[in-house]
C-alpha cells in the first residue's frame, strides 16, 4: 500500500508539466516516477487529439488513461482506444459558416477523433503543422461527414480573436455549444458541457477514485474548469488570470519543476 494510493494527479502539458522549451525537467520526471511507485495515478489532460499526443505520452509516461480534446475524450494509450468521447452536434456547421464568411483571414481546423483537417489556411495553421507534424489534410467543411470533437479558429491578431469570440457568443445557436480560448492564437467550439473538468470526472469515475482525492494542475483559461472540478486545483505561478482565479492553490512556475514541488508538498502534508 503506497503512500499515494488512491490519489490522481492530472496535469496540463504546455506551460505546466512542460518547460518553455517543451521539455520535461529531470526533477519532474523523477518525482512523477516516485509518485507512481508509491501507488499514485498520474496523467495529463490536454487540448491535443490522441493521434498527435504520442510524443507527450512517451515523455509524460502516465500510468492511467489521459484526457484529450479539451475534455471531449478520455483515451487509453496502452490499449490504443477511447474510453469516452463526445462529438459536436452537426449544428456547429452553422457557426463555422458564419465565422468563415465574416472573417476572411481566420484559419479553420476541424478535429475529428482520429485526425485534424484544415478547412481554411493562414499563417497560424501552417505553423501548427510545422510544430506538430500533423499531416496536411484539407477539406471543405460543407461536405464533412466525420464526427467532430472540436472546431478551432486560428489567428495571431488579438482583436480578431476577440471579434470571433463575440460573433460566436451572439450567434442564435450559441447556447448549444461551449467556447474556450485554448491558446493565444486559438479559439475553440466544444460540445455543450465539455471541458477539462468533465474529462477529470470521467477519469476519476473510471478509476474508482473519489473526486476529493484528485489534483488538477494547469496554467491557461482552458484549464480553469479542471481546476474547479478537482479536489484540489493548483495553478502554476505563470498561469493566466482565469486559471489563477479558479485555483485553490498557486505553486511555482513551469520553469521551477512545478509537478515535483506539488508531489513533495503532497508528501509533506503542505497540500
Amino acid at each position: 500500500m503506497g503512500k499515494f494510493n488512491g490519489i490522481l494527479i492530472c496535469t496540463d502539458l504546455d506551460g505546466t508539466l512542460y518547460r518553455n522549451d517543451k521539455s520535461i525537467s529531470r526533477e519532474n520526471k523523477e518525482a512523477v516516477e516516485y509518485f507512481k511507485s508509491e501507488g499514485g495515478s498520474f496523467t495529463f489532460i490536454t487540448g491535443r487529439m490522441p493521434y498527435y499526443s504520442t510524443d507527450a505520452y512517451r515523455a509524460a509516461r502516465p500510468n492511467v488513461p489521459f484526457g484529450c480534446v479539451n475534455g471531449g475524450g478520455v483515451y487509453d494509450g496502452e490499449a490504443g482506444k477511447y474510453i469516452f468521447k463526445l462529438p459536436l452536434s452537426t449544428l456547429v456547421y452553422d457557426l463555422v459558416r458564419h465565422i468563415d464568411k465574416s472573417f476572411l483571414d481566420v484559419g479553420i481546423q476541424l478535429c475529428s477523433f482520429d485526425r485534424t483537417y484544415f478547412a481554411k489556411e493562414n499563417g497560424v495553421t501552417v505553423r501548427f503543422r510545422e510544430i506538430t507534424g500533423v499531416p496536411p489534410l484539407f477539406c471543405n467543411y460543407e461536405d464533412f461527414s466525420e464526427p467532430i470533437g472540436k472546431v478551432i479558429f486560428c489567428t495571431d491578431k488579438e482583436e480578431e480573436i476577440k471579434a470571433v469570440e463575440s460573433a460566436l457568443g451572439s450567434h442564435p445557436l450559441a447556447s448549444e455549444f461551449d467556447f474556450i480560448r485554448s491558446e493565444r492564437t486559438l479559439f475553440e467550439i466544444l460540445p455543450k458541457g465539455v471541458n477539462k473538468g468533465l474529462a477529470l470526472g470521467k477519469l476519476a469515475e473510471y478509476l474508482n477514485i473519489s473526486i476529493e482525492n484528485t489534483i488538477a494542475v494547469g496554467d491557461y483559461d482552458n484549464d480553469a474548469a479542471m481546476l474547479r472540478a478537482a479536489g484540489r486545483g493548483i495553478a502554476v505561478a505563470n498561469a493566466s488570470r482565469a486559471a489563477l482565479e479558479a485555483a485553490d492553490i498557486v505553486t511555482v512556475s513551469n520553469e521551477e519543476h512545478a509537478i515535483a514541488r506539488i508531489i513533495y508538498d503532497l508528501e509533506s502534508g503542505k497540500i
